[in-house]
């Protein structure tokens, strides 16, 4: 399933332009004919210092990737976008400074005109306008359980998880089961008030939390005593089991049946 999503995205412009731009330098340089013209060599080969920076490159890849917790194709390939592309501008520069302006250009209106595409299927999400938004609904209802997310457009991650957080809340949601999302990006009081880093080097990012009567129950990821944030991998299964998802709607679904005037015990 993650497969086939995963290449019916690859099919959109965002990533096909991203992708030609983060295999540029390699391809050119290893084409014959081609490389002879734009490198002005009979090698059509890497040289040493080329060789280095390319193993450099796939170490700091699959470093940051392992820590942001991707766990699918195309998790991997929009997460190592920004360091392949910076990379070849570094090697077009280091080819040619005219190369490597051009390059630079595309790079920029590359990222101007196609930003990374945002989930835009069904869900059952409400988005608050910012922390007090979010506080005066939790007071509202106390019975009303909440599992938010606080994201950022942004980030990366945030965009990757958007899909799956879309499809829990049309699995789960209930009158008394809502799903929620705050932009802590564009409300920085809401990162400050759950105590969530929103810089652009922040490991929390997403944060998911469970309100239950008002109050945070669970998240993920965790900061442990040490300041140091937990690896936790955002998919579904994972989510589902931290959360208790399943015990969680049937508790709802139960309260959801009980006569308002029986008390429940």
């Amino acid at each position: 399933m993650y497969l086939k999503n995963d290449l019916k995205q690859l099919l959109k412009p965002y990533y096909i332009v991203n992708i030609i731009l983060s295999i540029s330098y390699i391809i050119l340089k290893k084409l014959p004919g081609v490389c002879n013209y734009i490198f002005s060599t009979n090698d059509c080969e890497l040289d040493g210092r080329e060789t280095e920076l390319l193993f450099f490159l796939l170490i700091v890849v699959m470093i940051r990737t392992r820590k942001s917790g991707n766990v699918t194709m195309i998790n991997y390939i929009s997460s190592s976008f920004i360091y392949t592309k910076v990379a070849n501008l570094v090697l077009w520069f280091y080819a040619d400074y005219i190369y490597g302006t051009i390059y630079g250009i595309l790079f920029i209106l590359s990222a101007l005109c196609l930003p990374e595409p945002t989930y835009s299927g069904p869900d059952k999400v409400i988005y608050f306008r910012d922390a007090k938004g979010l506080e005066d609904e939790l007071n509202r209802d106390k019975k009303k359980v909440w599992l938010v997310t606080f994201y950022t457009m942004w980030n990366p991650n945030c965009v990757s998880f958007a899909p799956t957080f879309a499809k829990l809340s049309n699995e789960y949601c209930l009158e008394n089961l809502g799903f929620g999302k705050v932009d802590v990006g564009r409300y920085p009081e809401a990162a400050a008030k759950y105590k969530i880093n929103d810089s652009s080097l922040s490991q929390q990012l997403p944060t998911v939390i469970l309100f239950v009567e008002g109050k945070e129950t669970i998240r993920r990821p965790v900061v442990d005593s040490k300041g140091k944030v937990v690896k936790f991998i955002l998919s579904p299964e994972n989510i589902k089991a931290a959360f208790d998802l399943n015990n969680l709607y049937e508790n709802c679904t139960k309260n959801l049946k009980t006569p308002k005037h029986i008390k429940q015990e």
